[in-house]
């Protein structure tokens, strides 16, 4: 398990290749047809995040980006 060395700041490299590798493996196991997400910020906003089998209606491939 990686360590946070600083809970308020942006993800190490570390850290970001432990979410992808963990993203990949929810997606092969976990994942069936979609999944949707709401995350509340300390901020006030809240961040929505959908995930499914192929790209969302009228989007473009070159606008993901390939992690």
């Amino acid at each position: 398990m990686v360590e946070v060395a600083d809970g308020n700041g942006r993800l190490s490299d570390e850290e970001f290749e432990q979410l992808k590798a963990l993203l990949r493996r929810f997606c092969a196991h976990d994942l069936d047809q979609w999944e949707a997400w709401k995350l509340r910020m300390d901020t006030g906003h809240v961040a929505y995040v959908r995930m499914q089998w192929g790209p969302m209606p009228d989007a473009d491939d070159p606008i993901f980006r390939e992690i």
